[in-house]
């Protein structure tokens, strides 16, 4: 996995422009913040966001992946507001299940989700290694 930085850009924080990979594609659909029985345990946004991340995680797992394998990321919020006073809740829980691994990322402010009760909906894809 190769971090794309084009020369003279500012570094920026918490994400990357671009990452060039090779290996299995894997394509995440977008998971919101509900457990595994598909239900809220809270309405708090990073909680669900939390709740999104792990999910994502798990999926993952299921191609032999780990978070380190995720190339990007699409954030749906359905308020930015919400989203930015939660920045550090979820930069706590970013860390714990993503560690430090920063892949290309967008965020957008979207009128509504599908679940009411969701507050984000998370999107990914990853490319786990071909195994030599």
């Amino acid at each position: 996995m190769k971090i794309l930085q084009p020369d003279g850009w500012t570094a920026p924080r918490g994400y990357s422009n671009g990452i060039a990979a090779a290996g299995t594609v894997v394509s995440i659909a977008g998971q919101i913040g509900w457990n595994a029985r598909c239900e809220f345990d809270s309405d708090d946004f990073a909680a669900q966001a939390r709740q999104a991340l792990a999910n994502i995680v798990a999926v993952l797992a299921e191609a032999g992946g780990r978070a380190e394998h995720l190339v990007r990321l699409t954030w749906y919020v359905v308020d930015k507001r919400e989203y930015v006073a939660a920045y550090p809740a979820i930069g706590a829980a970013y860390r714990e299940l993503i560690g430090r691994h920063f892949p290309a990322m967008t965020a957008v402010q979207v009128v509504a989700l599908i679940e009411d009760r969701a507050r984000v909906e998370i999107e990914a894809t990853a490319v786990v290694p071909d195994q030599a």
